[in-house]
Order: C-alpha cells, then sequence, then structure tokens
C-alpha cells in the first residue's frame, strides 16, 4: 500500500489498527442505538453504510484517506455483531439458542483461515482494491436480503428501562462474571493465534503451512465441540459444562507453556495440544456467550456489544503485551494466553454469582 499510495509503512499499519479502532467505537455505538431503536432497521442501515465505505475506500487519494475510510468501515460494519445474538435469542428457545450460537461460531471460526487465502487470491487478481469491492458487494447482498425478510426478525421483545446504560449492565455481578470469563476464554485462543505466524515463521524457521497445519486442525476440532456444547450442556448443567470448558482451556494452555519453557517446539506435540485446546473453548464457548446476554436482562444490544467490546481489548492487550519479547520463541505468547485463561476461571470462580 505504501508503494500504491504513498505513505510509510507505519502508517500502513495503521491501515489495520483504524479499522479494529471503528469496530471498537461502532460496537458501543450501536450497542447504544440498538437500546433505543429498532434493531432490524440498524442492521440494514449498518450494512448499506459497511457497503459504501468499502466502495469508497477502492478511491482513497492516499493512504491517510485509506486509514480514515476504514475507521468508518469498522464502526459501520460492527452492526450484525452486536445485533446477531439478540436476533438467535429471540428466534429461539434457551437449549436451541445456545446451539445456533455454536453453529454461527463454528462459521465465524473459518475466517482467520481462509480469509487470509483469499485475500492473496483476489491481490493476484486484481489488486488490492479487489477485496474492498467485493466486501462492498456482499455487504449491498445482505443489506437488501435483511430489507426483504426483516419481518422475520425479532425486533426489541423487551421494553429497555431509559435508565438503563452501560454502567448499570456492568454493576450486574453475575453479568459482569459470564462476559468477563467469555471475553478473556476467547481472548487466549485468540492472542496464540495472532502471534502463533510470527513465531513459526520468523522465529522458529518454519514455512506460513505450519500454520495453516495448526489453524485447520484446531479450527476442526473447535468446530466439532461447539456444535455439542449445547447438548452436553443439556446433559450435565450448563455451569457445570462451562467451569469444566474454562478449566480444560487453562490446563492446556498450562501444558505448552510448560512445554516450550522446557525447550520443546515440535509441531508434532503443540498441535495435539492444541487441538484439545480449541474443543475445551468450543465446549464453553457457545453456551457461555449465551449466557452472558441471558444475564444482560433483554438489554441484548448493550450486552453484546460489551462482551465482544471486551474480547477485542483483551486480545489487543494480550497480543501487544507479547510483542517485544516474540524473539525469545513461543513461550510469551503461550505465557499472555495461560494468563488470559487464568482470569476467565478466576472470573467464573471469585465473582459473585447472579
Amino acid at each position: 500500500m505504501p508503494r500504491e499510495l504513498g505513505g510509510s509503512p507505519a502508517l500502513a499499519q495503521m491501515v489495520l489498527a483504524a479499522y479494529a479502532a471503528g469496530t471498537l467505537a461502532g460496537l458501543l455505538t450501536f450497542g447504544e442505538l440498538g437500546a433505543r431503536y429498532s434493531p432490524r432497521k440498524l442492521l440494514i442501515w449498518s450494512l448499506a453504510l459497511f457497503a459504501l465505505t468499502s466502495i469508497v475506500s477502492v478511491f482513497a487519494p492516499t493512504l491517510e484517506w485509506l486509514v480514515a475510510f476504514r475507521f468508518a468501515q469498522g464502526a459501520f460494519g460492527s452492526g450484525p455483531a452486536v445485533f446477531a445474538p439478540g436476533f438467535i435469542h429471540g428466534l429461539f428457545t434457551a437449549d436451541k439458542a445456545a446451539g445456533m450460537f455454536g453453529r454461527l461460531g463454528s462459521i465465524e471460526s473459518l475466517t482467520p483461515a481462509l480469509a487470509p487465502v483469499a485475500g492473496v487470491f483476489l491481490l493476484g487478481v486484481g489488486g488490492w482494491e479487489t477485496s474492498f469491492l467485493l466486501l462492498g458487494g456482499f455487504a449491498i447482498f445482505c443489506a437488501v436480503a435483511s430489507f426483504i425478510y426483516s419481518h422475520s426478525l425479532p425486533d426489541r421483545t423487551v421494553a429497555i428501562e431509559s435508565h438503563r446504560s452501560y454502567l448499570s449492565i456492568l454493576r450486574d455481578g453475575e453479568f459482569l462474571r459470564q462476559a468477563l470469563s467469555q471475553a478473556f476464554s476467547l481472548a487466549a485462543i485468540l492472542i496464540f493465534v495472532f502471534s502463533a505466524p510470527l513465531v513459526m515463521t520468523e522465529i522458529m524457521g518454519g514455512g506460513i503451512q505450519d500454520f495453516i497445519l495448526l489453524q485447520i486442525c484446531g479450527i476442526a476440532n473447535f468446530i466439532l465441540a461447539s456444535n455439542l456444547s449445547s447438548t452436553l450442556a443439556g446433559k450435565f448443567g450448563v455451569e457445570r459444562m462451562i467451569l469444566i470448558g474454562t478449566a480444560a482451556l487453562l490446563a492446556c494452555f498450562l501444558l505448552i507453556l510448560f512445554y516450550v519453557q522446557s525447550g520443546g517446539s515440535s509441531l508434532a506435540v503443540i498441535v495435539p495440544i492444541w487441538i484439545i485446546t480449541n474443543g475445551a473453548f468450543g465446549v464453553r464457548g457457545p453456551i457461555g456467550f449465551h449466557q452472558a446476554i441471558v444475564a444482560s436482562k433483554g438489554d441484548h444490544s448493550r450486552g453484546v456489544a460489551l462482551v465482544v467490546a471486551a474480547i477485542l481489548g483483551f486480545t489487543a492487550a494480550g497480543t501487544a503485551s507479547a510483542a517485544p519479547f516474540l524473539d525469545l520463541g513461543w513461550w510469551p505468547l503461550a505465557f499472555a494466553s495461560c494468563l488470559s485463561a487464568a482470569l476467565a476461571l478466576l472470573s467464573l470462580v471469585l465473582l459473585p454469582k447472579g
């Protein structure tokens, strides 16, 4: 991008940072708007504005303009993340909703594995602009489909008290307990995923195919576990399965940390542990997210916005804290993920139940 639009490599990195910052701002904005206005209409506006900013980004004259457009793109594109869980909660009964969250998580988990491959392909086909045009086209399609089928989506089914706010939700002990546990758990996974490619290729001397293998194996087991999550919760209890999944997640990261701290770096050891790690999160992830939404007491938009914002914030903090030490190999990111998983378990155990 510096070659195409001018500017420095550091400014090019701001293209990514701006999107993340815009997403955080959009989450909190749509969360507040969703508590006051129709989520159906807000979803359509979100998709339409995301499509517009995606297409406009193609015509950015400089890298500075692209950074600004990416911030807007992230902000407008965060609407579906806020409203989709509330729609699922309204469309299905409690046990079926948890199962649908498992299916939603399965689809979302494919993105980190497939998006880079698609991006490289599109870059070769028509340059960096092609990705933005394709995103704009998909967003237009989704906006039109959402408009046509909006009557089938539940709107606000619970009247939100006018005095409710983000602060009032955060004062709810059960919401805070479930939200923090969910956010720290997923952050532990994402911290490892975001830093692993650099460690595997630049530090350990491997190839990107090693990371692809790691991701494919992990995602496959996550999809399997997440689709079994609601069934296991129905048989053994929701709270028990969330606790078991969180404890297993921490145990796996401790095992990885112990292995790499002892000098180990073989994928023959790390990949099997990573498979179990993803399975552990798959068991607790869908039902944990559902419990956090239930704990928001009908204020789904604000509740979901807080959970997703916390996931982004904890992931960013963990990734940034491990980054200066990644030249030491696996253990810094393993330690950061381990710490996040430990905080997830402590949130469950120490914070009071509602």
